[in-house]
């Protein structure tokens, strides 16, 4: 079994007219939700959109027939799923379904600690994390590739540290509301 922080970079929001420029994972341990293993960043750049994700499916093993073998820790899953089954449909790739296999999506945590508003619940908001990722289309066109991959370095720790902390403090609140539900 495999828990993997995962998250893509693309070149805008509509998964029809923009496209994946990184893909980025890291195993993360099952028990602290710390990072285990080396972060990894498919580059579009490299080589070609259709390349990552190919590349993505085949080291990830994200389309085992085998449910446990990948399963993507992220925040707001939602997007990267978009983004996946469109992007490999246009590269008529089979496509991909992250949402169909077990997950974890933080971004519920994020929405209810922001008291179940939307709005201001971004990783950016609740963390260290220094941007949102509204910069990444400029950048990549620009090819400030190295901003790209400073702001995937520090999105990921972000993330990470988020996660550590939930896998602390969420059994504390199970007990607690254990205790005070009997």
């Amino acid at each position: 079994m495999g828990n993997f922080y995962f998250d893509i970079e693309t070149t805008g929001l509509d998964a029809k007219k923009s496209k994946v420029i990184t893909i980025q994972y890291q195993e993360l341990d099952r028990h602290t939700g710390g990072a285990i293993g080396k972060l990894i960043i498919l580059k579009e750049w490299e080589s070609s959109e259709r390349d990552i994700i190919e590349k993505f499916i085949k080291e990830s093993k994200i389309d085992s027939n085998y449910a446990f073998d990948f399963i993507p820790t992220g925040y707001n899953l939602g997007f990267e799923h978009n983004f996946l089954r469109e992007r490999t449909s246009k590269h008529s790739i089979n496509p991909l379904d992250i949402l169909s296999k077990p997950f974890i999506d933080l971004r519920a945590f994020g929405i209810l600690m922001n008291k179940g508003e939307f709005k201001g619940s971004g990783l950016d908001k609740i963390t260290n994390k220094e941007s949102d990722g509204s910069k990444i289309p400029i950048w990549y066109e620009n090819k400030e590739y190295t901003r790209i991959l400073q702001y995937i370095q520090n999105e990921t720790e972000s993330f990470i540290q988020f996660n550590k902390w939930l896998y602390t403090q969420m059994p504390e609140l199970l007990e607690k509301f254990k205790s005070e539900n009997k």
